[in-house]
């Protein structure tokens, strides 16, 4: 399966929306973390990303499918990049997508040496994911309500 990362316009930010949707959704309904999931997110905030002239904002495509999204925003820290969100759909879960992905968008990003991002922490095959791929525990922690805490990750290239 060949992995691409497509910079995202304004004329993909339906599809990149529904998407995300479809790929929270089942965290919604099992956190009802309504304050802070991306399945509650407008088509306004897509858009917003997706403008926002401190990210990029990429369509992940698999064999030039749209399988989901990464977004990168530039922190006021010089060479320090949050990802958030990061989504692939249901339809291609589960196939090292994400993974991928994320490997991709660090050597875009080759100058840049610090990497965060948050997820949450009863999610362990997210935690999973992100540990393998060299992301540590920074120890903060941010409890949502009662089912659900975010837990953040670094991780620093040479």
């Amino acid at each position: 399966m060949k992995i691409t990362l497509q910079e995202a316009t304004e004329s993909d930010t339906v599809a990149i929306h529904e998407i995300q949707l479809a790929a929270f959704a089942p965290l919604l309904e099992k956190y009802r973390d309504y304050g802070t999931s991306p399945a509650t997110e407008t088509l306004e905030k897509t858009v917003s990303r997706i403008k926002n002239p401190n990210s990029h904002y990429y369509m992940i495509l698999a064999d030039e499918e749209l399988a989901g999204a990464i977004h990168i925003v530039r922190k006021e820290t010089n060479g320090s990049l949050w990802i958030s969100p990061v989504f692939i759909g249901t339809a291609h879960q589960g196939k090292g997508i994400a993974q991928t992905a994320m490997l991709m968008a660090e050597e875009r990003f080759a100058d840049d040496k610090v990497w965060e991002l948050s997820t949450l922490a009863e999610e362990k095959g997210n935690c999973h994911l992100y540990e393998k791929l060299g992301y540590q525990r920074t120890g903060k922690e941010q409890k949502i309500n009662e089912r659900a805490t975010l837990v953040y990750y670094k991780k620093e290239l040479n």
